[in-house]
């Protein structure tokens, strides 16, 4: 009862600023992504569950068959728990990471930026995620984080990751879904990322990733100017 008086409460709040509040899985697609908290969540299409940063609540899993392929995309607490993933992962789980998170899980697929692989004809290829800002430097440096590259039942899906309007991610084409963080002071601010979503314009960019040291990012400033454009839709998920 009182999940569903904070929905209608949050459905009333946006509409008075003229944005809709998208369910966790509408999405006029075969793929369903279903938010779980700030940067974790699932993607689940007809043929493989994916699960992205899996940290929290290992019970917030329970809903979701186990993951065919588990992502990490750095070595932060928000992104990486061991016990959780030893926890929610079955027995034939791909489990793709960095580096240096595999020296902390002691398990997994490390992908480098800008490698790729191809699992059972899902193709994940690691785009680099780190800071360009002088005075953000020390939370990302540039080879450390991933985001990720998802092509998966004819679709692709982009994953920012911890980062800023990097160059790589302003030169990605033919985006279907895109997850931009905006948390400060650790990534970027709304302007960065509506800037770059506008620059390598991504059919619908989901907004993820915002809570920052004080408080939330400004989404609906971000929603209002890149939906001005015209080209890419911005869709709300619950990650609060």
């Amino acid at each position: 009862m009182k999940q569903n008086i904070k929905l209608i409460i949050l459905v009333l709040f946006l509409s008075a600023f003229g944005i809709s509040y998208v369910p966790a899985n509408v999405v006029d697609s075969d793929i369903k992504f279903h938010p779980i908290k700030h940067a974790t969540f699932v993607i689940q299409s007809k043929t493989a569950t994916i699960y992205v940063d899996p940290v929290g609540d290992p019970k917030s899993f329970d809903n979701y068959p186990k993951p065919d392929i588990i992502l990490i995309t750095d070595i932060h607490r928000d992104h990486l728990n061991k016990e959780v993933v030893d926890n929610i992962k079955g027995p034939n789980t791909l489990i793709i990471c960095t580096r240096d998170a595999e020296t902390q899980l002691k398990k997994g697929k490390i992908l480098n930026n800008g490698e790729s692989l191809n699992h059972h004809g899902i193709i994940i290829e690691a785009i680099p995620a780190y800071n360009l800002t002088p005075e953000r430097l020390k939370f990302h440096p540039k080879g450390r984080g991933n985001g990720y590259l998802i092509s998966i039942s004819g679709e692709t899906i982009y994953i920012s990751g911890d980062t800023e309007d990097i160059p790589e991610m302003k030169s990605l084409k033919n985006i279907d879904y895109a997850f931009v963080c905006m948390n400060l002071p650790y990534t970027m601010t709304e302007s960065q990322a509506a800037s770059a979503v506008l620059t390598f314009k991504p059919k619908v960019v989901f907004p993820y990733h915002y809570r920052g040291k004080n408080g939330f990012s400004n989404i609906d400033k971000f929603k209002t100017t890149v939906e001005k454009a015209g080209y890419t839709k911005v869709k709300l998920l619950t990650w609060y």
